[in-house]
């Protein structure tokens, strides 16, 4: 059944009330990040689970959204899709009857769009128990991970003297550093996208990870900017631009997504200053959590990383760079429990799986999504 652009509008807002109050919320699950993806090679659809028990099998108007999951896809080489929850679904875990409910109505949902199998992320903390409940509701772990695993969560609910005093001492003297020299933050704008990209592909090349193009950030600037859901951060000295980063936020949780520096003017501590107007952005919203976005996975089960007091400078290649940037801000390293799959056609399933093994036998990392996972 077709739904009219009034009905689409309607059906949108509901599910983003429901993202944004779920206690395991997350702007992955919301509807502009299925547009975003749609606009770029993905299909969106979701799965809902009702409270309609009081009028048998007709949903009342005043019916209650109980859970529920944002599903994106892609065609896989012999024509069957990839099916795709990006830090979803926002369920119950610890009830039964929902979570196997949802997953009922994700399998449907996902046959009609032909799917081999449904990979979900969910935003659960990695624990034995966690790890337990989701098998047995016949998940199984994935060997293709898209989401980091690991982030750097900074409380944002203490008053911003305590914040700068749980950084590291360098840490607020670049703070205070960049001011001094004269950088100055301000919010971008749409106009300044295209000087963002530049300095987007001169970090790309840099620090050897690939980038979104112009095209996919204009098109999330377009969609999350206007509702107040995101904001650039520029940061500049005598009007020329030397870093940016796009900082969305979502009720109570903030995230710093993308980020991008000249290879002049870092002397200045320009991304120590974009950091810290991001945090400041994200508490007027009123949001009490900031997500540094991707860290090693080691450096969240490492306990000597948390307490040993040392920056782990002999572990430099990869992520352990932007690790110790990150963990200078004074949060907390958190680690999920990571990717699961749902088997949906066992012969899909199984060419599927034969596509990771060749993938990863030809040298690409089973976690190689990651690097455009958002």
């Amino acid at each position: 059944m077709r739904t009219n652009p009034s009905q689409t509008r309607l059906l949108d807002f509901a599910w983003d009330h429901f993202v944004a109050t779920h206690p395991r919320g997350h702007l992955l699950q919301t509807s502009g990040w299925a547009r975003l993806k749609a606009a770029f090679g993905w299909r969106a659809a979701r799965a809902t689970l009702w409270d309609d028990r009081r009028a048998g099998h007709a949903r009342p108007a005043d019916a209650a959204l109980l859970a529920g999951a944002s599903l994106l896809f892609r065609r896989l080489p012999w024509g069957q899709t990839f099916a795709y929850a990006p830090k979803g679904p926002l369920v119950n875990w610890e009830d039964a009857g929902q979570v196997r409910g949802l997953l009922a109505e994700a399998t449907a949902v996902c046959r009609r769009h032909w799917a081999a199998v449904l990979v979900i992320e969910p935003e659960l903390l990695a624990a034995d128990e966690q790890q337990a409940r989701l098998a047995s509701y016949g998940l199984r772990p994935s060997p293709r991970r898209i989401q980091p695993l690991s982030t750097i969560h900074v409380d944002l609910t203490a008053d911003e003297a305590t914040l700068l005093a749980r950084m590291k001492q360098k840490w607020r003297y670049n703070i205070r550093l960049a001011e001094r020299k004269g950088v100055t933050v301000r919010e971008g704008t749409p106009a300044d996208l295209p000087a963002i990209q530049q300095l987007m592909e001169v970090t790309g090349r840099r620090d050897q990870f690939g980038v979104h193009n112009l095209a996919y950030h204009t098109e999330a600037t377009a969609i999350f900017q206007p509702a107040g859901l995101m904001t650039w951060l520029i940061a500049e000295h005598a009007e020329t631009m030397l870093a940016a980063i796009a900082v969305f936020a979502l009720g109570p949780t903030a995230w710093y997504m993308w980020g991008a520096s000249s290879d002049d003017g870092r002397h200045l501590m320009p991304n120590h200053a974009l950091q810290w107007a991001a945090m400041r952005w994200a508490r007027l919203r009123g949001c009490t959590t900031y997500d540094l976005w991707g860290i090693p996975d080691e450096a969240a089960t490492d306990a000597a990383a948390e307490s040993d007091g040392l920056d782990h400078a002999d572990r430099t290649a990869g992520l352990w760079g932007v690790y110790r940037f990150k963990q200078g801000f004074g949060g907390r390293a958190t680690r999920y429990t990571g990717a699961w799959e749902l088997l949906i056609s066992r012969p899909g399933y199984w060419l599927y799986r034969l596509g990771l093994r060749v993938r990863q036998g030809g040298g690409q990392s089973a976690s190689e999504d990651a690097r455009l996972a958002v």
